[in-house]
């Protein structure tokens, strides 16, 4: 037997299948989706085995050392998966299939093979592993599994024994004391106990008579006892403590109460027989839900799940921000209890890896999560649900650069499930598709209950600067937070930059202060005085005096979440005011305490960046104010008017969710661009046909495909240099209908002291793309001179600074 291992070493020289044999001790368990490691040149390295055959082409072979799991954690659709996402983000397969796993496995981990039953129990072979422990190193393991392999794996079948992680990130796998009582005669064993001895004898007989095992703090609370009470009890051996595995909870004490379906309104109805045709059907469709903000989509996602458990099959529910998944997940436990699993990138690496183990074994069969659960291993999928799908969370910036849409239709292509697009404002990609019919459109277009859309006024903040108000608050706005103050009904202040001033100048010589080593200004931070950059991190004190000309006249320019909170606590010093930006979440559960003390009214005022843009549902919130709309518009990205729209729809969709009306207030300095008149208007149908145009007018997206190719180095002559022969290179080998711009400049010329330059392919269709930006990736990746630099690859990219 021959295994075909892609080894996780991620170079050009090394993106290839490479033959070992299979020594006869591991031939029981080396089976497609398991890690192995093995020999490669001088050195042992780990790798994921893709096939077993039966014959090899290569000669003289060597023989892999060790398999690492005993059950595949990667399925056969999966790994077909990596190697479509290798082809498809060009980059190499071993990168594509280690983003499927979890940090746990990714991390150095020590396996164990876990006892569940009497040691008398087990198959003689295995019996002395386990003399004086439950739980032994999978090492200790390997000489029993050279001999009986096949006992060994026909224990873990069976369920009497299993393997085990012990993630070395957190020391141990997290474990609680249960009390346990030595088997024989209760009557026997409370006549060993003196007759004053009334909270012994009460103690030993709740264990005897308890249904099930308890951790022992939780029976000497039950008791009303303390653990001098217990302590002769175990000495004299009547009872015993064993430590026993428990799963980390990510929701932590969190009681969450049941609930039921909710009545649909004849719109809901009407989609929801939609979704469950093609439920029942087991039909593969991609349906894109276009409704409006508090129109019910949830309540959709959840019958439709429903619907999908009761075929015994599994779903999977995707959010775009961490900010929202607290409240999402708390709604799939109201509805589904113990069947839901939660994946983001908030959870601790041992809450990762407990998470995707109830996965893996089949233990729930929900998974809501952010961009990577949508790897989830399930192998009975039934639909898959991507909820505000227009977002660019949903698109990976690092390899593998998949957008999580593509990922999820060919997940439902293989499962013949369906796909579930959900949002506000679609992509103006996906909705082109829904009025072409390759997606199925599905439209909601009223909220739930008749409640009105909220009222949008939009202050020219130029009018404001002619009146005199060099406020950041117009008078507008100041009016309406000081009514909502009055009426104890809560407002949303929307301000998509973080940190106090956007950049420091020198009023007299102009001198900005900029990152040494990227091009772009550092932002000022007023905790700790501090000049930081939000590209690289580096950290500098900020400045009294100008470097350049030794002025005292140093400025703080634009503003900040953090110098509008100051500035809300000089003209609204009544107003209790919560700031939800990177700076004030950084630690675990912040999302969640904030959004629990915001929605238990601890709160008159939530001020916060994109994270609070959408998603949150609070009755009580009948105010939103946008501090600048300008922020995104004047990127240099042909999407930034749609994300200037999408954004503001979204955050004005927070007022007014309950029977209180709802109004807007946006700032603005071009109140006459369309993506913000337009949200005045709430018509997202007017937008799409008025950005189509200038779409097709520019040639971009959906109208023309995109790639993104950006080259790298801490020397420009060598950027310089690399960009020109790649463009010829482009030029020579792509069709010449292929427009190549550049190479030029990237928006940020330098990031971590690397010059940066790119090009970008515009196309309708081109065969030899593929192909074309794997030579090139095989090229520049098996350079020997300049090591230092890199070039990457982006096809259909989201971002272009």
């Amino acid at each position: 037997m021959i295994a075909k291992v892609i080894v996780d070493v991620p170079t050009a020289q090394t993106d290839q299948l490479y033959d070992y044999t299979i020594p006869l001790e591991w031939k029981v368990v080396a089976k497609p989706g398991v890690r192995v490691i093995v020999p490669f040149g001088r050195r042992a390295v780990q790798g994921f085995l893709m096939a077993v055959v039966h014959e090899s082409e290569q000669s003289n072979l060597r023989a892999l050392i060790e398999v690492r799991d005993p059950v595949p954690v990667l399925t056969e659709e999966l790994l077909a998966l990596g190697q479509w996402l290798a082809a498809e983000t060009i980059c190499f397969t071993a990168t594509a299939l280690a983003a499927m796993l979890p940090a746990a496995l990714k991390a150095k981990v020590t396996q164990l093979l876990t006892c569940h039953v009497e040691r008398h129990e087990l198959p003689p072979s295995l019996q002395p592993l386990f003399v004086k422990q439950c739980a032994v190193p999978w090492k200790d393991v390997q000489p029993v599994l050279k001999r009986d392999a096949a006992t060994v794996q026909a224990a873990l079948v069976s369920g009497i024994v299993s393997i085990d992680y012990d993630v070395q990130e957190k020391g141990k796998k997290r474990t609680v004391r249960q009390l346990q009582r030595v088997a024989g005669n209760l009557d026997e064993q409370l006549s060993l106990l003196s007759a004053k001895a009334k909270k012994q004898r009460a103690l030993l007989t709740y264990v005897a008579t308890a249904e099930k095992t308890m951790p022992t703090t939780v029976v000497l609370e039950q008791v009303g006892t303390t653990r001098s009470v217990l302590t002769p009890l175990l000495k004299q051996g009547i009872l015993y403590e064993e430590e026993m595995e428990v799963y980390r909870d990510p929701l932590g004490s969190t009681v969450v109460e049941r609930s039921e379906p909710l009545p649909l309104t004849a719109a809901q109805q009407q989609v929801m027989d939609t979704v469950q045709t093609a439920i029942v059907s087991d039909c593969h469709e991609v349906m894109l839900l276009h409704g409006v903000t508090g129109s019910g989509k949830t309540e959709i996602y959840l019958q439709a799940i429903a619907l999908v458990l009761d075929k015994g099959e599994e779903a999977i529910m995707l959010v775009p921000e961490i900010a929202l998944t607290p409240q999402m997940v708390e709604r799939f436990k109201a509805r589904f209890g113990d069947l839901v699993a939660i994946l983001h990138s908030g959870l601790s690496t041992g809450e990762k890896y407990d998470e995707w183990r109830k996965i893996h074994q089949g233990e729930v069969r929900v998974v809501v999560g952010a961009r990577s659960a949508v790897f989830a291993p399930f192998s009975r999928l039934g639909l898959i649900i991507i909820d505000e799908e227009h977002e660019m969370s949903y698109k990976q910036e690092e390899n593998p650069r998949y957008h999580t849409r593509d990922v999820a239709i060919w997940r439902g292509v293989h499962h013949n499930a369906p796909v579930i697009l959900g949002s506000a404002t679609p992509s103006l990609e996906s909705y082109a598709r829904a009025k072409k019919g390759v997606y199925t459109l599905l439209s909601l277009q009223e909220r739930v209950g008749g409640r009105p859309l909220p009222d949008v006024h939009i202050v020219d903040m130029r009018e404001e600067l002619r009146m005199g108000n060099r406020s950041m608050f117009s008078q507008a706005l100041m009016d309406a937070l000081k009514d909502r103050l009055a009426k104890g009904e809560q407002s949303v202040l929307f301000l998509n930059r973080r940190g106090y001033a956007t950049f420091v100048m020198c009023r007299d010589c102009g001198y900005v202060a900029s990152c040494t080593h990227c091009d772009i200004s550092y932002t000022y931070h007023r905790l700790g005085h501090a000049l930081k950059c939000h590209y690289c991190g580096d950290q500098t004190k900020a400045p009294t005096v100008c470097c350049e000309c030794n002025s005292t006249h140093i400025r703080f320019f634009g503003s900040g979440t953090q110098k509008v909170e100051e500035e809300l606590a000089r003209v609204l010093p009544e107003a209790r005011v919560m700031r939800m930006d990177v700076d004030t979440t950084r630690k675990k559960g912040s999302h969640k305490r904030l959004l629990d003390a915001f929605g238990a009214g601890e709160a008159d005022i939530l001020l916060g960046t994109q994270m609070i843009a959408k998603g949150l549902d609070f009755p009580h919130i009948t105010l939103v104010g946008v501090l600048s709309a300008d922020t995104m518009l004047h990127l240099p990205d042909f999407r930034s008017s749609e994300r200037t729209f999408q954004l503001l729809a979204q955050v004005a969709g927070r007022a007014g969710r309950d029977v209180r009306p709802g109004e807007v207030v946006v700032q603005t300095y071009t109140p006459a661009h369309y993506s913000i008149t337009l949200v005045q208007q709430h018509d997202y149908e007017a937008f799409f046909a008025t950005e189509m145009r200038a779409r097709k007018q520019g040639g971009y997206p959906p109208y023309y495909h995109m790639a993104l190719i950006t080259i790298s180095d801490t020397t420009l002559p060598s950027v310089i240099q690399t960009a020109q022969n790649i463009k010829r290179h482009l030029t020579d080998k792509l069709a010449r209908e292929t427009v190549v711009l550049g190479p030029v400049v990237s928006p940020i010329a330098r990031i971590k002291d690397r010059y940066r330059y790119q090009c970008v392919l515009k196309y309708k269709r081109e065969p030899k793309l593929q192909k074309t930006l794997f030579e090139l990736m095989r090229h520049y990746g098996q350079q020997r001179t300049n090591k230092k630099l890199q070039v990457s690859m982006d096809v259909c990219p989201y971002f272009f600074m």
